[in-house]
């Protein structure tokens, strides 16, 4: 699914899935990097993100896929 991350104005980064019109912030995330790891969503949903290079400029546009929540 196509997921556009971004950081908040506050520095926190969050993600919105444009296809079920949601977004959530970004509550942890398995590596320090982001890319290439899992991150877990405000609502439980887990999603795996794909590789990029470390300082990969935000707002982007990924293809991710999710791996649990409802």
């Amino acid at each position: 699914m196509k997921v556009m991350i971004r950081k908040t104005s506050t520095g926190a980064l969050s993600a919105y899935v444009a296809k079920k019109d949601l977004e959530e912030p970004i509550v942890s995330q398995e590596k320090p990097g982001l890319w290439g790891g899992t991150v877990t969503l405000g609502n439980d949903w887990v999603l795996a993100l794909p590789e990029m290079p470390d300082g990969t400029a935000l707002p982007i546009t990924v293809e991710a896929r999710r791996l649990s929540g409802d």
